[in-house]
């Protein structure tokens, strides 16, 4: 999002998303960059029992996710020696012989209609040791979901820090159908598949943000001709709309214990942060400035609030305390640095700032007030922190195309997740605990 010359980031964002053009189901994954020594691993496919082919392919989402992380190098199954599914089958020579250092293997079983039992192992090749494995047994609409548990698992044992592979991202498209435009929020998987539609409009939907629990989704809507922030349960579409008042509304974001919602309003006049008490409908008012004052993000332990504000002359990131007091900034490299949030551990943000060379990505360092650019292109926007800090999950653009991308946080690993059709934005990561 972009606030220049004192127009309201609202406005703005609602301008841009005017301009999307029709978005596609399909998708494609290009992995642009990775690590340069990935762990070399070799995921079998799983053996299948059963009479028909399962909904899912575990084994292979497992191989793409940790493909995708760019943490490891995934051996091409033509290189494979043998094709083990129980660890009594498996001939560790045969892996070293291929430099596999680790080793995935494990069976899906059909046990009655529309019920399947998976089973997997993980090996140390070298140690010629087991690392870990379980046995689940679920219905078919959720071997998508097991299979990113586990690649987390995977994940943690050989990376030695959680996975974000079973979460879930909210953005928006736009589709356009006989000059008729509706604007879709929808959620999917982390890595954009099986996507959901939460909400339908032929106006623009803007800022989703998760809720701490991940059952809810807060965002803008510009359905009844302005801007209002409502909030909606994902289980069963309920919603209510929480700010409504004169002038812009917009930029909502929740605190971490759920209990209150920062947004952006003018309905004093000019564009400041408010606090809304969910349980009791009270709005505080936070900021007061003449400047525009946007975009607020919490800390994660819920003392402190970051935003963007101009009041210096052009958008930097200011932080400010959760009673209002202590007001201070913390850019000051760039001419633009806006879109601030935090990352799990609260010792840095990343954001979207620009020295001259286009709007990018960056992370900054709380600590040493440090601002290390990740991205190379020049209109990216929205970043969000996976839940586990190791990736940063953005929209950008490509060619005639908005398309999200992915960065990992010490910008070594480069993604891009491509509808083949239309255009995405506003991208926003779940937390762990979503339960869909």
């Amino acid at each position: 999002m972009r606030m220049q010359q004192k127009i309201s980031v609202i406005v703005v964002l609602a301008a841009a998303l005017l301009a999307i053009r029709p978005a596609g189901a399909a998708l494609e994954i290009d992995i642009t960059q990775g690590v340069a020594a990935g762990i070399p691993i070799a995921v079998v496919p799983f053996e299948y029992r059963g009479s028909e082919p399962p909904p899912q392919d575990v084994s292979n989402i497992v191989e793409s996710d940790l493909r995708r992380s760019g943490r490891f190098e995934t051996i091409s199954h033509d290189n494979f020696l043998s094709h083990p599914h129980d660890h009594r089958d498996i001939n560790f020579k045969d892996w070293r012989l291929i430099k596999s250092e680790a080793l995935v293997v494990g069976r899906v079983i059909r046990m009655a209609t529309d019920r399947y039992r998976v089973e997997f192992r993980l090996f140390d090749v070298f140690k010629e040791t087991q690392l870990g494995g379980f046995r689940y047994e679920v219905s078919g609409d959720k071997l998508r979901k097991i299979a990113h548990q586990i690649a987390d698992f995977i994940y943690l044992k050989l990376i030695g820090e959680p996975g974000a592979f079973d979460t879930k991202i909210a953005y928006v498209t736009l589709e356009s159908h006989n000059g008729v435009s509706t604007y879709l929020l929808q959620v999917a998987d982390s890595d954009g598949y099986d996507p959901q539609t939460i909400l339908k409009s032929s106006e623009p939907i803007l800022s989703p943000a998760w809720s701490p629990d991940g059952q809810k989704l807060a965002y803008v809507s510009f359905e009844q001709g302005r801007s209002m922030v409502y909030v909606q349960r994902l289980r069963d579409a309920s919603r209510q709309l929480v700010a409504s008042y004169k002038g812009v509304n917009g930029a909502p974001a929740w605190s971490p214990d759920g209990r209150t919602l920062a947004f952006t309003s003018s309905k004093d006049g000019n564009p400041e942060i408010y606090l809304l008490d969910i349980q009791s409908g009270a709005v505080t008012r936070l900021t007061r400035n003449q400047a525009i004052d946007t975009e607020a993000a919490w800390s994660p332990d819920g003392r402190h609030l970051v935003f963007t504000s101009d009041r210096s002359g052009r958008p930097q990131i200011y932080r400010i305390r959760r009673d209002g007091t202590g007001v201070e900034r913390l850019t000051f490299e760039g001419t633009y640095n806006a879109r601030a949030s935090y990352g799990p551990e609260g010792d840095r943000l990343t954001l979207v700032t620009n020295e001259g060379q286009g709007y990018r990505i960056g992370v900054f360092y709380l600590k040493n007030q440090e601002l290390h650019v990740l991205t190379n292109t020049t209109l990216d926007e929205s970043p969000t922190f996976a839940p586990n800090g190791a990736m940063i999950l953005y929209a950008t653009q490509q060619g005639d195309h908005g398309v999200l991308a992915a960065v990992s946080s010490d910008g070594r690993v480069k993604q891009t997740l491509r509808f083949q059709k239309g255009d995405v934005r506003e991208p926003a990561w779940s937390p762990y605990n979503q339960k869909l």
